[in-house]
């Protein structure tokens, strides 16, 4: 069973997700791929997972580094948890490329190259997003590329952090 939850944040209504193990997704309402995983049958109910999304989400928008962990639970084939997990390893206020990841990827594989355009689409198809900074990622050349949130919101919250 899902629940879910909403937050208003400065850039727009959030819905939040998540089942016992953890937080399942963070979509702005509208977005590209909204509620994209979300089970039919959901129960909008308090958790304690919710309260510290928001605490998180709370901190956050004041322009600081939250210094803890919301308990995440990612639902997605292999390759894309993986992708997920390096984007939770880019430092706040730092920025990093597809391709770097995929070297990334490719190194942990052993494998002598990965395409940066898989991982962009498992990026793009990021579930849990801010706190899993899929925002940080950017194209070869510095620009803004893609994000389901909008690329606006995207300039938004790197101006937010600073990066």
């Amino acid at each position: 069973m899902q629940y879910i939850s909403h937050y208003s944040s400065p850039l727009g209504k959030i819905l939040l997700a998540a089942d016992h193990s953890g937080l399942t997704g963070l979509w702005f309402e509208g977005q590209k791929y909204f509620a994209l995983g979300l089970e039919e049958e959901t129960k909008e109910q308090e958790l304690p997972v919710f309260q510290a999304a928001r605490r998180w989400l709370d901190i956050y928008f004041t322009g600081q580094k939250p210094d803890f962990q919301v308990p995440l639970h990612f639902l997605g084939t292999p390759f894309q948890r993986q992708v997920w997990e390096i984007l939770c390893s880019i430092p706040y206020g730092q920025t990093t490329t597809y391709g770097s990841i995929a070297k990334q990827l490719a190194a942990e594989k052993g494998l002598p190259h990965l395409s940066p355009q898989a991982v962009g689409g498992a990026v793009g198809h990021n579930k849990i997003s801010i706190i899993v900074p899929c925002h940080r990622v950017i194209g070869a050349d510095g620009s803004l590329t893609g994000y389901a949130g909008g690329v606006w919101r995207k300039e938004k919250l790197l101006t937010l952090e600073r990066a």
